[in-house]
């Protein structure tokens, strides 16, 4: 893209500098014109061009400017730069110093973009040294060892111009036994900001500050009444430490001027991790985590950091919008997910943070956008997505501000793709976090330099800086909140400013969609798990009696499993999901049917109990029972095929149901018990087992009958022979009286019995026995109990 950059005039002060520098220009010209004369082996130009023989030791010595200070300065400054030179080469370099050079300024945000690239370049333009009073001398630079140097030179003597962006090059110089002259053998270039003085309008800058990780907490939670949650690993506790990476952009950011932009998910790990938590080691086995006072202590900074200042909050989890956008659609009850996500901060951020976020912003990994990403972005309730200028490219000579309608009450927010890249990549050594810093400055002033006309920009860097990029970010918004040229911006008021009619407002089509972020995304096969894990949930919360304490953490679950934080890390990803759905299914098992031997059943009918087993910590209800004959017509259930009972069984504990059944054959009957849900879904596995049916024959009814009948005949003689021997003895006594009256002075003798009536009275007693008797009720189709042990079969409970 062609790009121009506007200036303004220059102040009296760069005017005077002009000048200085123009009349000892003129001044030189003879003795630059004697120069000019002697061969071209032995001579460099005054721009800093090295000659063909200088350059063909370039690169053995490297220059590395390790900081820079002030990064941007004004009037009165003294800058400072310190650093190291290596010497690469197998020569020892002799008569080595190393200078400062100031090139001419640079005029487009392209050209800062060229230099960086070849910073190290000593065969390009190096600028004009300074002076040999700010030269450090060495005087012999051994191989593979490292030489540390520092130059400070007041500003004025740098004789900088007019307001603009300026190359300062750190030049090593010496001479080796295979080249015994002087010459450039290492070179690094930077960019020195100038804005001296207030500029007349200044660039309203947006800097996101992002605090999200990597997913840490499993679905897995105890059985206890806390639910204490287990965590996949301890990452996290190392990561808020004092000196980790989220403990570092804590404290950084807290007296930055940014919108922090929060994924709900860490602060609802790092909350519970205020408490008891288990975290699972590599061998499955779980230990209690140690790191309660770390995790109180970083969201208590970080409650100060954020209060009054704006907070934009993620959906749960950060879900990938754009797998979500491509791989998810078509997948039933995807966007559900989504919807339940965004739902959900308003229970977690504001509890634990004590803020209101904004949920009106959408953030598409690297603010890459096509239309169906658009779509999705904003179809959870959120009006405004966080884009990026390589993906919503302009066509113009300067940089419009951030805020483009594009359509159907969408706002895309444009991020400038140069500065929200300044700080990636690997910035360990400080070299390569200063130059980092000077470029995202340089472009910071050349935006603003392009145009009179006052702009908002907003910068939305990496979402999760390690230790290195953030402070390498914090040094540069500070210089440039303490600059010249620039002011800070809430997010959502750079949202609302008034868009640049040039803009471009078309969304990119789907074949501009980089292929190296396709590459990354989440599978189909992902967005189909997660939803059978939601299909096998939905069966599971309807027979629970806090259905709360499943499906939040198994939510939650679901909305990680959809994570941004997935990209590239495929493995890690399906071995997640893998261990939310066998946990759930671990759970549903925990309601099941006890699974039965053969079941014997004497008789015509009998109750055949089948046994529910609750193993979860709470109830289960909203359950029925059925029990099925596959052989109706040789048994039949509750006087049918099948019979359903209800069933509810408190949790830890076991519920055995009884059946009332009936046998019209004897044989084998295979029988099924399966649990259903109330909406009759089949929950669990059924449990099917054989019942035989041994049917008493009416022959040996009528033996068993017989032999009743004798029972009672034989106990009613019995009866009948003791009531006859009472008699007896009753009539020998009332004779022994009548004899003792006879014998008496005052009576006579008794009439005693006859002997033909008693023979009259054994014969009656005899006929009596021998009459037939009346049976008793009919016996049950069931026998009696066997005493003796019973067979291998289960016996029935009747």
């Amino acid at each position: 893209m062609a790009e121009a950059a506007d200036f303004q005039g220059t102040s009296a002060s760069p005017a005077r500098r002009w000048l200085r520098r123009t009349g000892a220009l003129l001044a030189g010209a003879p003795l630059l014109a004697g120069l000019l004369q002697l061969p071209a082996a032995t001579s460099a130009d005054a721009a800093g061009q090295e000659s063909p023989q200088a350059a063909s030791g370039a690169g053995s010595v490297s220059v590395a400017v390790d900081s820079l200070t002030p990064t941007a300065p004004t009037e009165g400054d003294t800058v400072t730069v310190t650093g190291t030179v290596t010497n690469n080469g197998k020569q020892p370099v002799t008569g080595a110093h190393v200078d400062l050079r100031v090139g001419p300024s640079l005029d487009t945000r392209s050209s800062i973009d060229a230099l960086a690239k070849k910073s190290d370049a000593v065969q390009g333009p190096a600028g004009e040294a300074v002076g040999s009073k700010y030269t450090e001398k060495f005087s012999k630079l051994t191989p593979g060892v490292a030489e540390p140097f520092s130059i400070s030179v007041p500003v004025d003597d740098l004789d900088l111009g007019r307001d603009g962006v300026y190359q300062l090059a750190v030049a090593l110089s010496g001479e080796t036994a295979a080249q015994p002259w002087d010459q450039v053998l290492g070179i690094q270039r930077t960019f020195l900001p100038w804005q001296p003085e207030e500029a007349g309008t200044k660039t309203k800058t947006t800097f996101l500050w992002p605090l999200v990780s990597d997913v840490h907490m499993t679905a897995e939670t105890g059985s206890n009444e806390q639910q204490t949650p287990v965590f996949s690993n301890d990452d996290l506790a190392e990561e808020i430490s004092p000196g980790g990476r989220l403990e570092q952009m804590v404290s950084l950011g807290k007296g930055l001027d940014v919108t922090w932009v929060i994924d709900p998910d860490l602060l609802a790990s790092v909350d519970a991790m205020t408490s008891n938590y288990q975290v699972r080691g590599e061998d499955g086995t779980t230990t209690s985590g140690r790191h309660q006072a770390v995790a109180k202590q970083w969201l208590s900074e970080l409650q100060q950091a954020v209060a009054g200042k704006e907070v934009v909050a993620l959906p749960f989890g950060d879900p990938d919008l754009a797998s979500l956008a491509h791989n998810g659609t078509t997948v039933t009850g995807s966007l559900n997910h989504l919807k339940e996500a965004t739902d959900a901060v308003d229970s977690t951020v504001p509890t634990i943070l004590h803020v209101k976020p904004s949920t009106d912003f959408a953030w598409p990994v690297d603010g890459a956008v096509d239309p169906s990403i658009m779509k999705v972005a904003t179809s959870a309730g959120a009006d405004k997505v966080i884009a990026r200028s390589d993906s919503l490219q302009d066509d113009l000579s300067y940089t419009p501000s951030a805020a483009r309608p594009i359509g159907g009450g969408i706002t895309a927010v444009v991020a400038d793709s140069r500065m929200s890249t300044a700080f990636q990549g690997n910035l360990t050594k400080a070299s390569a976090s200063t130059l980092a810093v000077q470029r995202f400055l340089a472009q910071s002033l050349m935006l603003g330099l392009q145009t009179g006309k006052q702009r908002s920009v907003v910068v939305a860097p990496q979402r999760a800086p390690s230790v290195n990029q953030a402070q390498a970010m914090a040094e540069a918004l500070g210089a440039l909140q303490g600059g010249n040229w620039s002011e800070s911006q809430d997010l959502a008021a750079a949202a609302k400013a008034k868009p640049d009619p040039a803009a471009n407002r078309k969304v990119p089509s789907a074949k501009a969609y980089p292929t190296s972020l396709s590459n990354q995304e989440l599978p189909p096969e992902a967005f189909e798990q997660i939803a059978k894990t939601q299909g096998k949930l939905d069966s599971f919360k309807v027979i629970l009696t806090d259905e709360s304490r499943v499906v939040t953490p198994f939510g939650r679950a679901m909305n990680r499993e959809m994570s941004t934080s997935w990209r590239g890390r495929n493995v890690a990803a399906e071995g997640y999901r893998h261990d939310v759905g066998v946990y759930l299914g671990g759970l549903i098992d925990g309601v099941k049917l006890i699974k039965k031997t053969e079941t014997k059943l004497s008789g015509r009918s009998a109750m055949i109990p089948v046994t529910v087993q609750n193993n979860l910590v709470q109830g289960v209800q909203h359950l029925k029972l059925r029990l099925t004959s596959k052989n109706p017509t040789r048994l039949k259930i509750g006087g049918d095929a099948y019979e359903e009972q209800r069933v509810a069984v408190n949790g830890g504990h076991s519920q055995s149901v009884k059946f009332t059944t009936s046998a019209n054959a004897n044989g084998r009957a295979k029988v099924e018990a399966q649990l259903y849900t109330e909406d009759g879904q089949k929950y669990g596995e059924p449990v099917t087992f054989d019942v035989k049916v041994t049917e008493v024959t009416p022959t040996v009814m009528l033996v068993i009958g017989g032999g009743v009948l004798l029972l009672v005949l034989a106990g009613f003689r019995m009866y009948t022979q003791r009531k006859r021997a009472a008699a007896r003895e009753a009539a020998e006594d009332a004779t022994a009286e009548a004899e003792d009256d006879a014998d008496s002075p005052v009576g006579g003798p008794q009439n005693p019995e006859a002997p033909g009536d008693r023979l009259k009275e054994e014969s009656e007693a005899g006929s009596r026995e021998d009459a037939p008797q009346q049976p008793s009720d009919p016996a049950p189709d069931t026998a009696a109990e066997s005493a003796d042990p019973s067979g291998t079969g289960e016996r029935v409970d009747r």
